[in-house]
């Protein structure tokens, strides 16, 4: 989770998923011969524009293991899980910076809904 969030010390990362698992915050994580190859942070949400959905806030891949089908593997795996829970939506945001997993979503038939706009507050 280091290479999407390296701005967070260890510390904060924890501490930061401790909050987020009173709000249902899960974290999943996908390996091959015993090493972490890709991990994702998700929760269910009740949105009053789409209804239950499945929002994933961390999706990423080693990158040294990119291109050999575990954010597939990953994307598909979180997708059964909503369905299964009765998620009537799945949903992400990504950094526009992340073209190239933009490209991933994109082959996977996801698509642009919305803007997320954000702001930094003092």
């Amino acid at each position: 989770m280091s290479l999407l969030r390296p701005q967070l010390g260890e510390h904060e990362f924890v501490s930061r998923v401790q909050v987020q698992q009173a709000q249902g915050f899960q974290l999943v994580a996908a390996e091959d011969g015993g090493q972490v190859v890709a991990v994702a942070g998700f929760r269910i949400l009740e949105v009053l524009a789409t209804g239950r959905t499945l929002y994933v806030d961390d999706l990423v891949t080693d990158d040294t293991r990119r291109s050999r089908g575990y954010g597939k593997a990953m994307l598909d795996w979180l997708q059964d899980y909503a369905r299964e829970q009765g998620c009537e939506t799945f949903s992400l945001d990504s950094g526009t910076h992340r073209q190239e997993a933009h490209a991933f979503y994109f082959r996977e038939r996801m698509r642009v809904t919305s803007f997320h706009f954000a702001k930094k507050l003092p």
